[in-house]
């Protein structure tokens, strides 16, 4: 296979072609052509912004037969060389698979011999953050005194996780996220050259959907190549990304603002029937909000919109509070954490709770749910038991109610667990074993029949395993305490279990 993609195609081989990194190119320049190269280099920053790019430049540079200018001239035979991948003095590792102790040693040991062809052996380690700490601790020495010959470029896109006495010992570069104006202008450049006929605003949404990254931005528009050819229109990049166009995300934050829970329910509901991707609609409903934020605050300078949909903005933000519309991007931005996609409930629920008028939250979501299970059964119970016993009863009722559904439930519960433990079999203690007992609080009581059960799920290790799936199941954090506990009798095979599962009944026939 002859062809590349565009990310390994249109890489850049030179510092001026870095995009969106300036004050790490400038400074990288002014030190090649003072001869004030630095023995190993930090380079920190999100995924796609040109760390590892920027090394193999700076391998190239300092070792390039015609350098002395700051940059390689990309002509020489080393130049060449490193820039197919086949010089032997430039070497990169992947600190993510070769993160030992022992790959480290073996560095060591090589970095003493001098290099084949080139001016300097130059050692590429990206994810750095993923070398063993012992592995990080063996390669302190030789990162702080290296032979003369030896260049260190580190790469890592979580600096937070280096060891210190690794960050002191490098000259640290930290790339930022490539602004949209200039991925733009970089991939315009790129449909130039590929024959591609794409529109600016296509190129801006592709810019958006990358959040600053270049590599990922590349690889959009090749998606877009392969599928609708060299000629792609906006409709076609709208489909291909999941974008509605904002309309409908338009049209919720109306509703939101006019507090019309019906009318935004519906909207939802249309969004979901048609398939549209949810996470990707709250995406464009966020920002959509967070432009209203800015309008309603006087900050329109910081919208990228033309000025008829800025016009919108503002005349929708009039008709809301500051308070309302930071409640609503708080809301809906919290959605994206545990939002899979798929279901509409948790959009359903912060549109609710944002179009409620103030005041209204608690009984309208709250109320109704406690009234059913403790309210209304009290009086049918009064009227049945005697005065001095009532009280007592109706508590153990509602007691017994509690922990019934915990017992309907506790096959969930079994079924979490399936696959954990030591050897994989912890729900075998709790399948035929145990059974919830009582509940004391946030308390969970399991009963057990025979004490090596009891002993195995007490073990701090598995107790955790166990109430971490429990509270997963029920929806809230519980604890669980063990006890032991008689088995009861059963009177009836396996087979009636299984019968009265299905809704039959027993008929005793010594009763006449």
């Amino acid at each position: 296979m002859t062809s590349q993609v565009f990310y390994r195609k249109w890489r850049p081989q030179t510092l001026a072609e870095v995009v969106g990194q300036e004050h790490v190119t400038k400074t990288l320049s002014n030190a090649l052509k003072t001869g004030r190269v630095a023995h190993a280099y930090l380079f920190c920053g999100p995924r796609g912004t040109g760390k590892t790019s920027t090394g193999r430049i700076l391998a190239k540079a300092v070792n390039c037969l015609n350098g002395g200018q700051g940059e390689p001239c990309n002509a020489c035979a080393l130049c060449q060389a490193i820039t197919e991948g086949r010089a032997m003095d430039v070497v990169e590792i992947d600190a993510a698979s070769n993160r030992g102790i022992d790959e480290i040693r073996e560095l060591r040991e090589r970095v003493r011999f001098a290099p084949n062809m080139a001016r300097y052996k130059v050692y590429i380690i990206d994810e750095v953050h993923m070398l063993t700490e012992p592995a990080s601790n063996a390669l302190l020495k030789t990162l702080e005194e290296p032979p003369p010959h030896v260049l260190f470029v580190l790469a890592t896109t979580e600096p937070h996780k280096v060891l210190p006495t690794i960050l002191s010992r490098c000259q640290r570069f930290d790339f930022r996220r490539i602004p949209q104006a200039a991925m733009v202008s970089r991939l315009m450049g790129i449909c130039d050259r590929e024959g591609i006929r794409i529109e600016p605003s296509s190129l801006k949404l592709i810019a958006r959907s990358a959040t600053g990254s270049m590599r990922d931005a590349e690889n959009l528009l090749e998606q877009l190549v392969a599928y609708y050819g060299p000629e792609i229109e906006l409709h076609q990049v709208q489909a291909l990304l999941g974008i509605t166009g904002d309309a409908r995300a338009r049209e919720l934050a109306r509703h939101i603002v006019n507090r019309d829970i019906t009318a935004g329910l519906q909207t939802i509901n249309s969004v979901t029937l048609d398939g549209l991707d949810l996470r990707q609609f709250n995406r464009e409903l966020v920002e959509y909000l967070r432009g209203l934020l800015l309008v309603k605050a006087g900050a329109e300078e910081a919208i990228d919109l033309a000025p008829e949909a800025v016009a919108e903005l503002r005349s929708l933000a009039e008709r809301a509070s500051m308070d309302h519309l930071s409640k609503a991007v708080k809301l809906f931005r919290g959605v994206d954490v545990d939002f899979d996609g798929f279901s509409p409930l948790p959009l359903e629920l912060a549109f609710v709770e944002c179009a409620l008028p103030k005041g209204e939250e608690a009984p309208s979501l709250v109320t109704p749910k406690k009234e059913e299970p403790v309210i209304a059964p009290a009086p049918a119970k009064a009227k049945e038991i005697e005065a001095p016993v009532a009280p007592p009863a109706q508590g153990m009722e509602q007691g017994e109610k509690d922990i019934e559904y915990f017992r309907s439930r506790w096959r969930e519960v079994v079924e979490a667990v399936k696959g954990m433990g030591s050897r994989g079999n912890l729900d075998a203690y709790l399948r035929s074993a145990c059974e919830p007992v009582a509940l004391e609080g946030d308390t969970i009581v399991l009963g057990f029949y025979w004490d090596w059960h009891k002993e195995k799920i007490e073990d701090p290790k598995y107790r955790h395993m166990v109430e971490m799936k429990v509270s997963e199941v029920f929806g809230a954090p519980y604890k669980i305490r063990c006890i032991l506990t008689e088995r009861k009798k059963k009177e009836q095979g396996h087979l009636i279990e299984a019968a009265l599962e299905m809704g039959a009944k027993i008929v005793d026939g010594e009763e006449e």
